[in-house]
């Protein structure tokens, strides 16, 4: 007779043992992830450039800075709620014994991470 594994030894017998997903599941759902936050990260950049663009001022106009008071509260919402929800889908991901969907939702984050802070930088600006 098999001995239990090391995760059902240390579990009540009438815990039920929650599985983790085969390899190809967490492969195809990792690419359709990669897929979709490729799509989020190009749009996110180009808004960056299109907004920036728009509002850069002549070189011959006087300097005026913003506060953060001047940008209202939905803004900041959308940009450091999209690195929060990322963060916490990485977690999800990694709490279900997904490695490589969580590997690629840090990823995600890291790069959301970078991109609410260039965003921070320009309405400050």
């Amino acid at each position: 007779m098999a001995s239990p594994t090391t995760d059902s030894r240390d579990l009540p017998p009438d815990h039920p043992v929650r599985e983790r997903p085969s390899r190809l599941v967490d492969i195809v759902v990792a690419v359709l992830l990669l897929v979709a936050d490729a799509v989020i990260v190009v749009v996110a950049t180009l808004l960056f450039v299109m907004v920036g663009l728009g509002t850069a001022r002549s070189p011959h106009s006087g300097a005026t800075a913003h506060h953060s008071r001047d940008v209202p509260v939905l803004i900041w919402f959308v940009v450091w709620g999209l690195p929060t929800v990322a963060g916490a889908g990485a977690v999800v991901h990694a709490r279900l014994r997904m490695p490589v969907t969580a590997v690629v939702q840090s990823l995600f984050t890291l790069a959301c991470t970078f991109l609410a802070v260039i965003w921070t930088r320009m309405l400050l600006s």
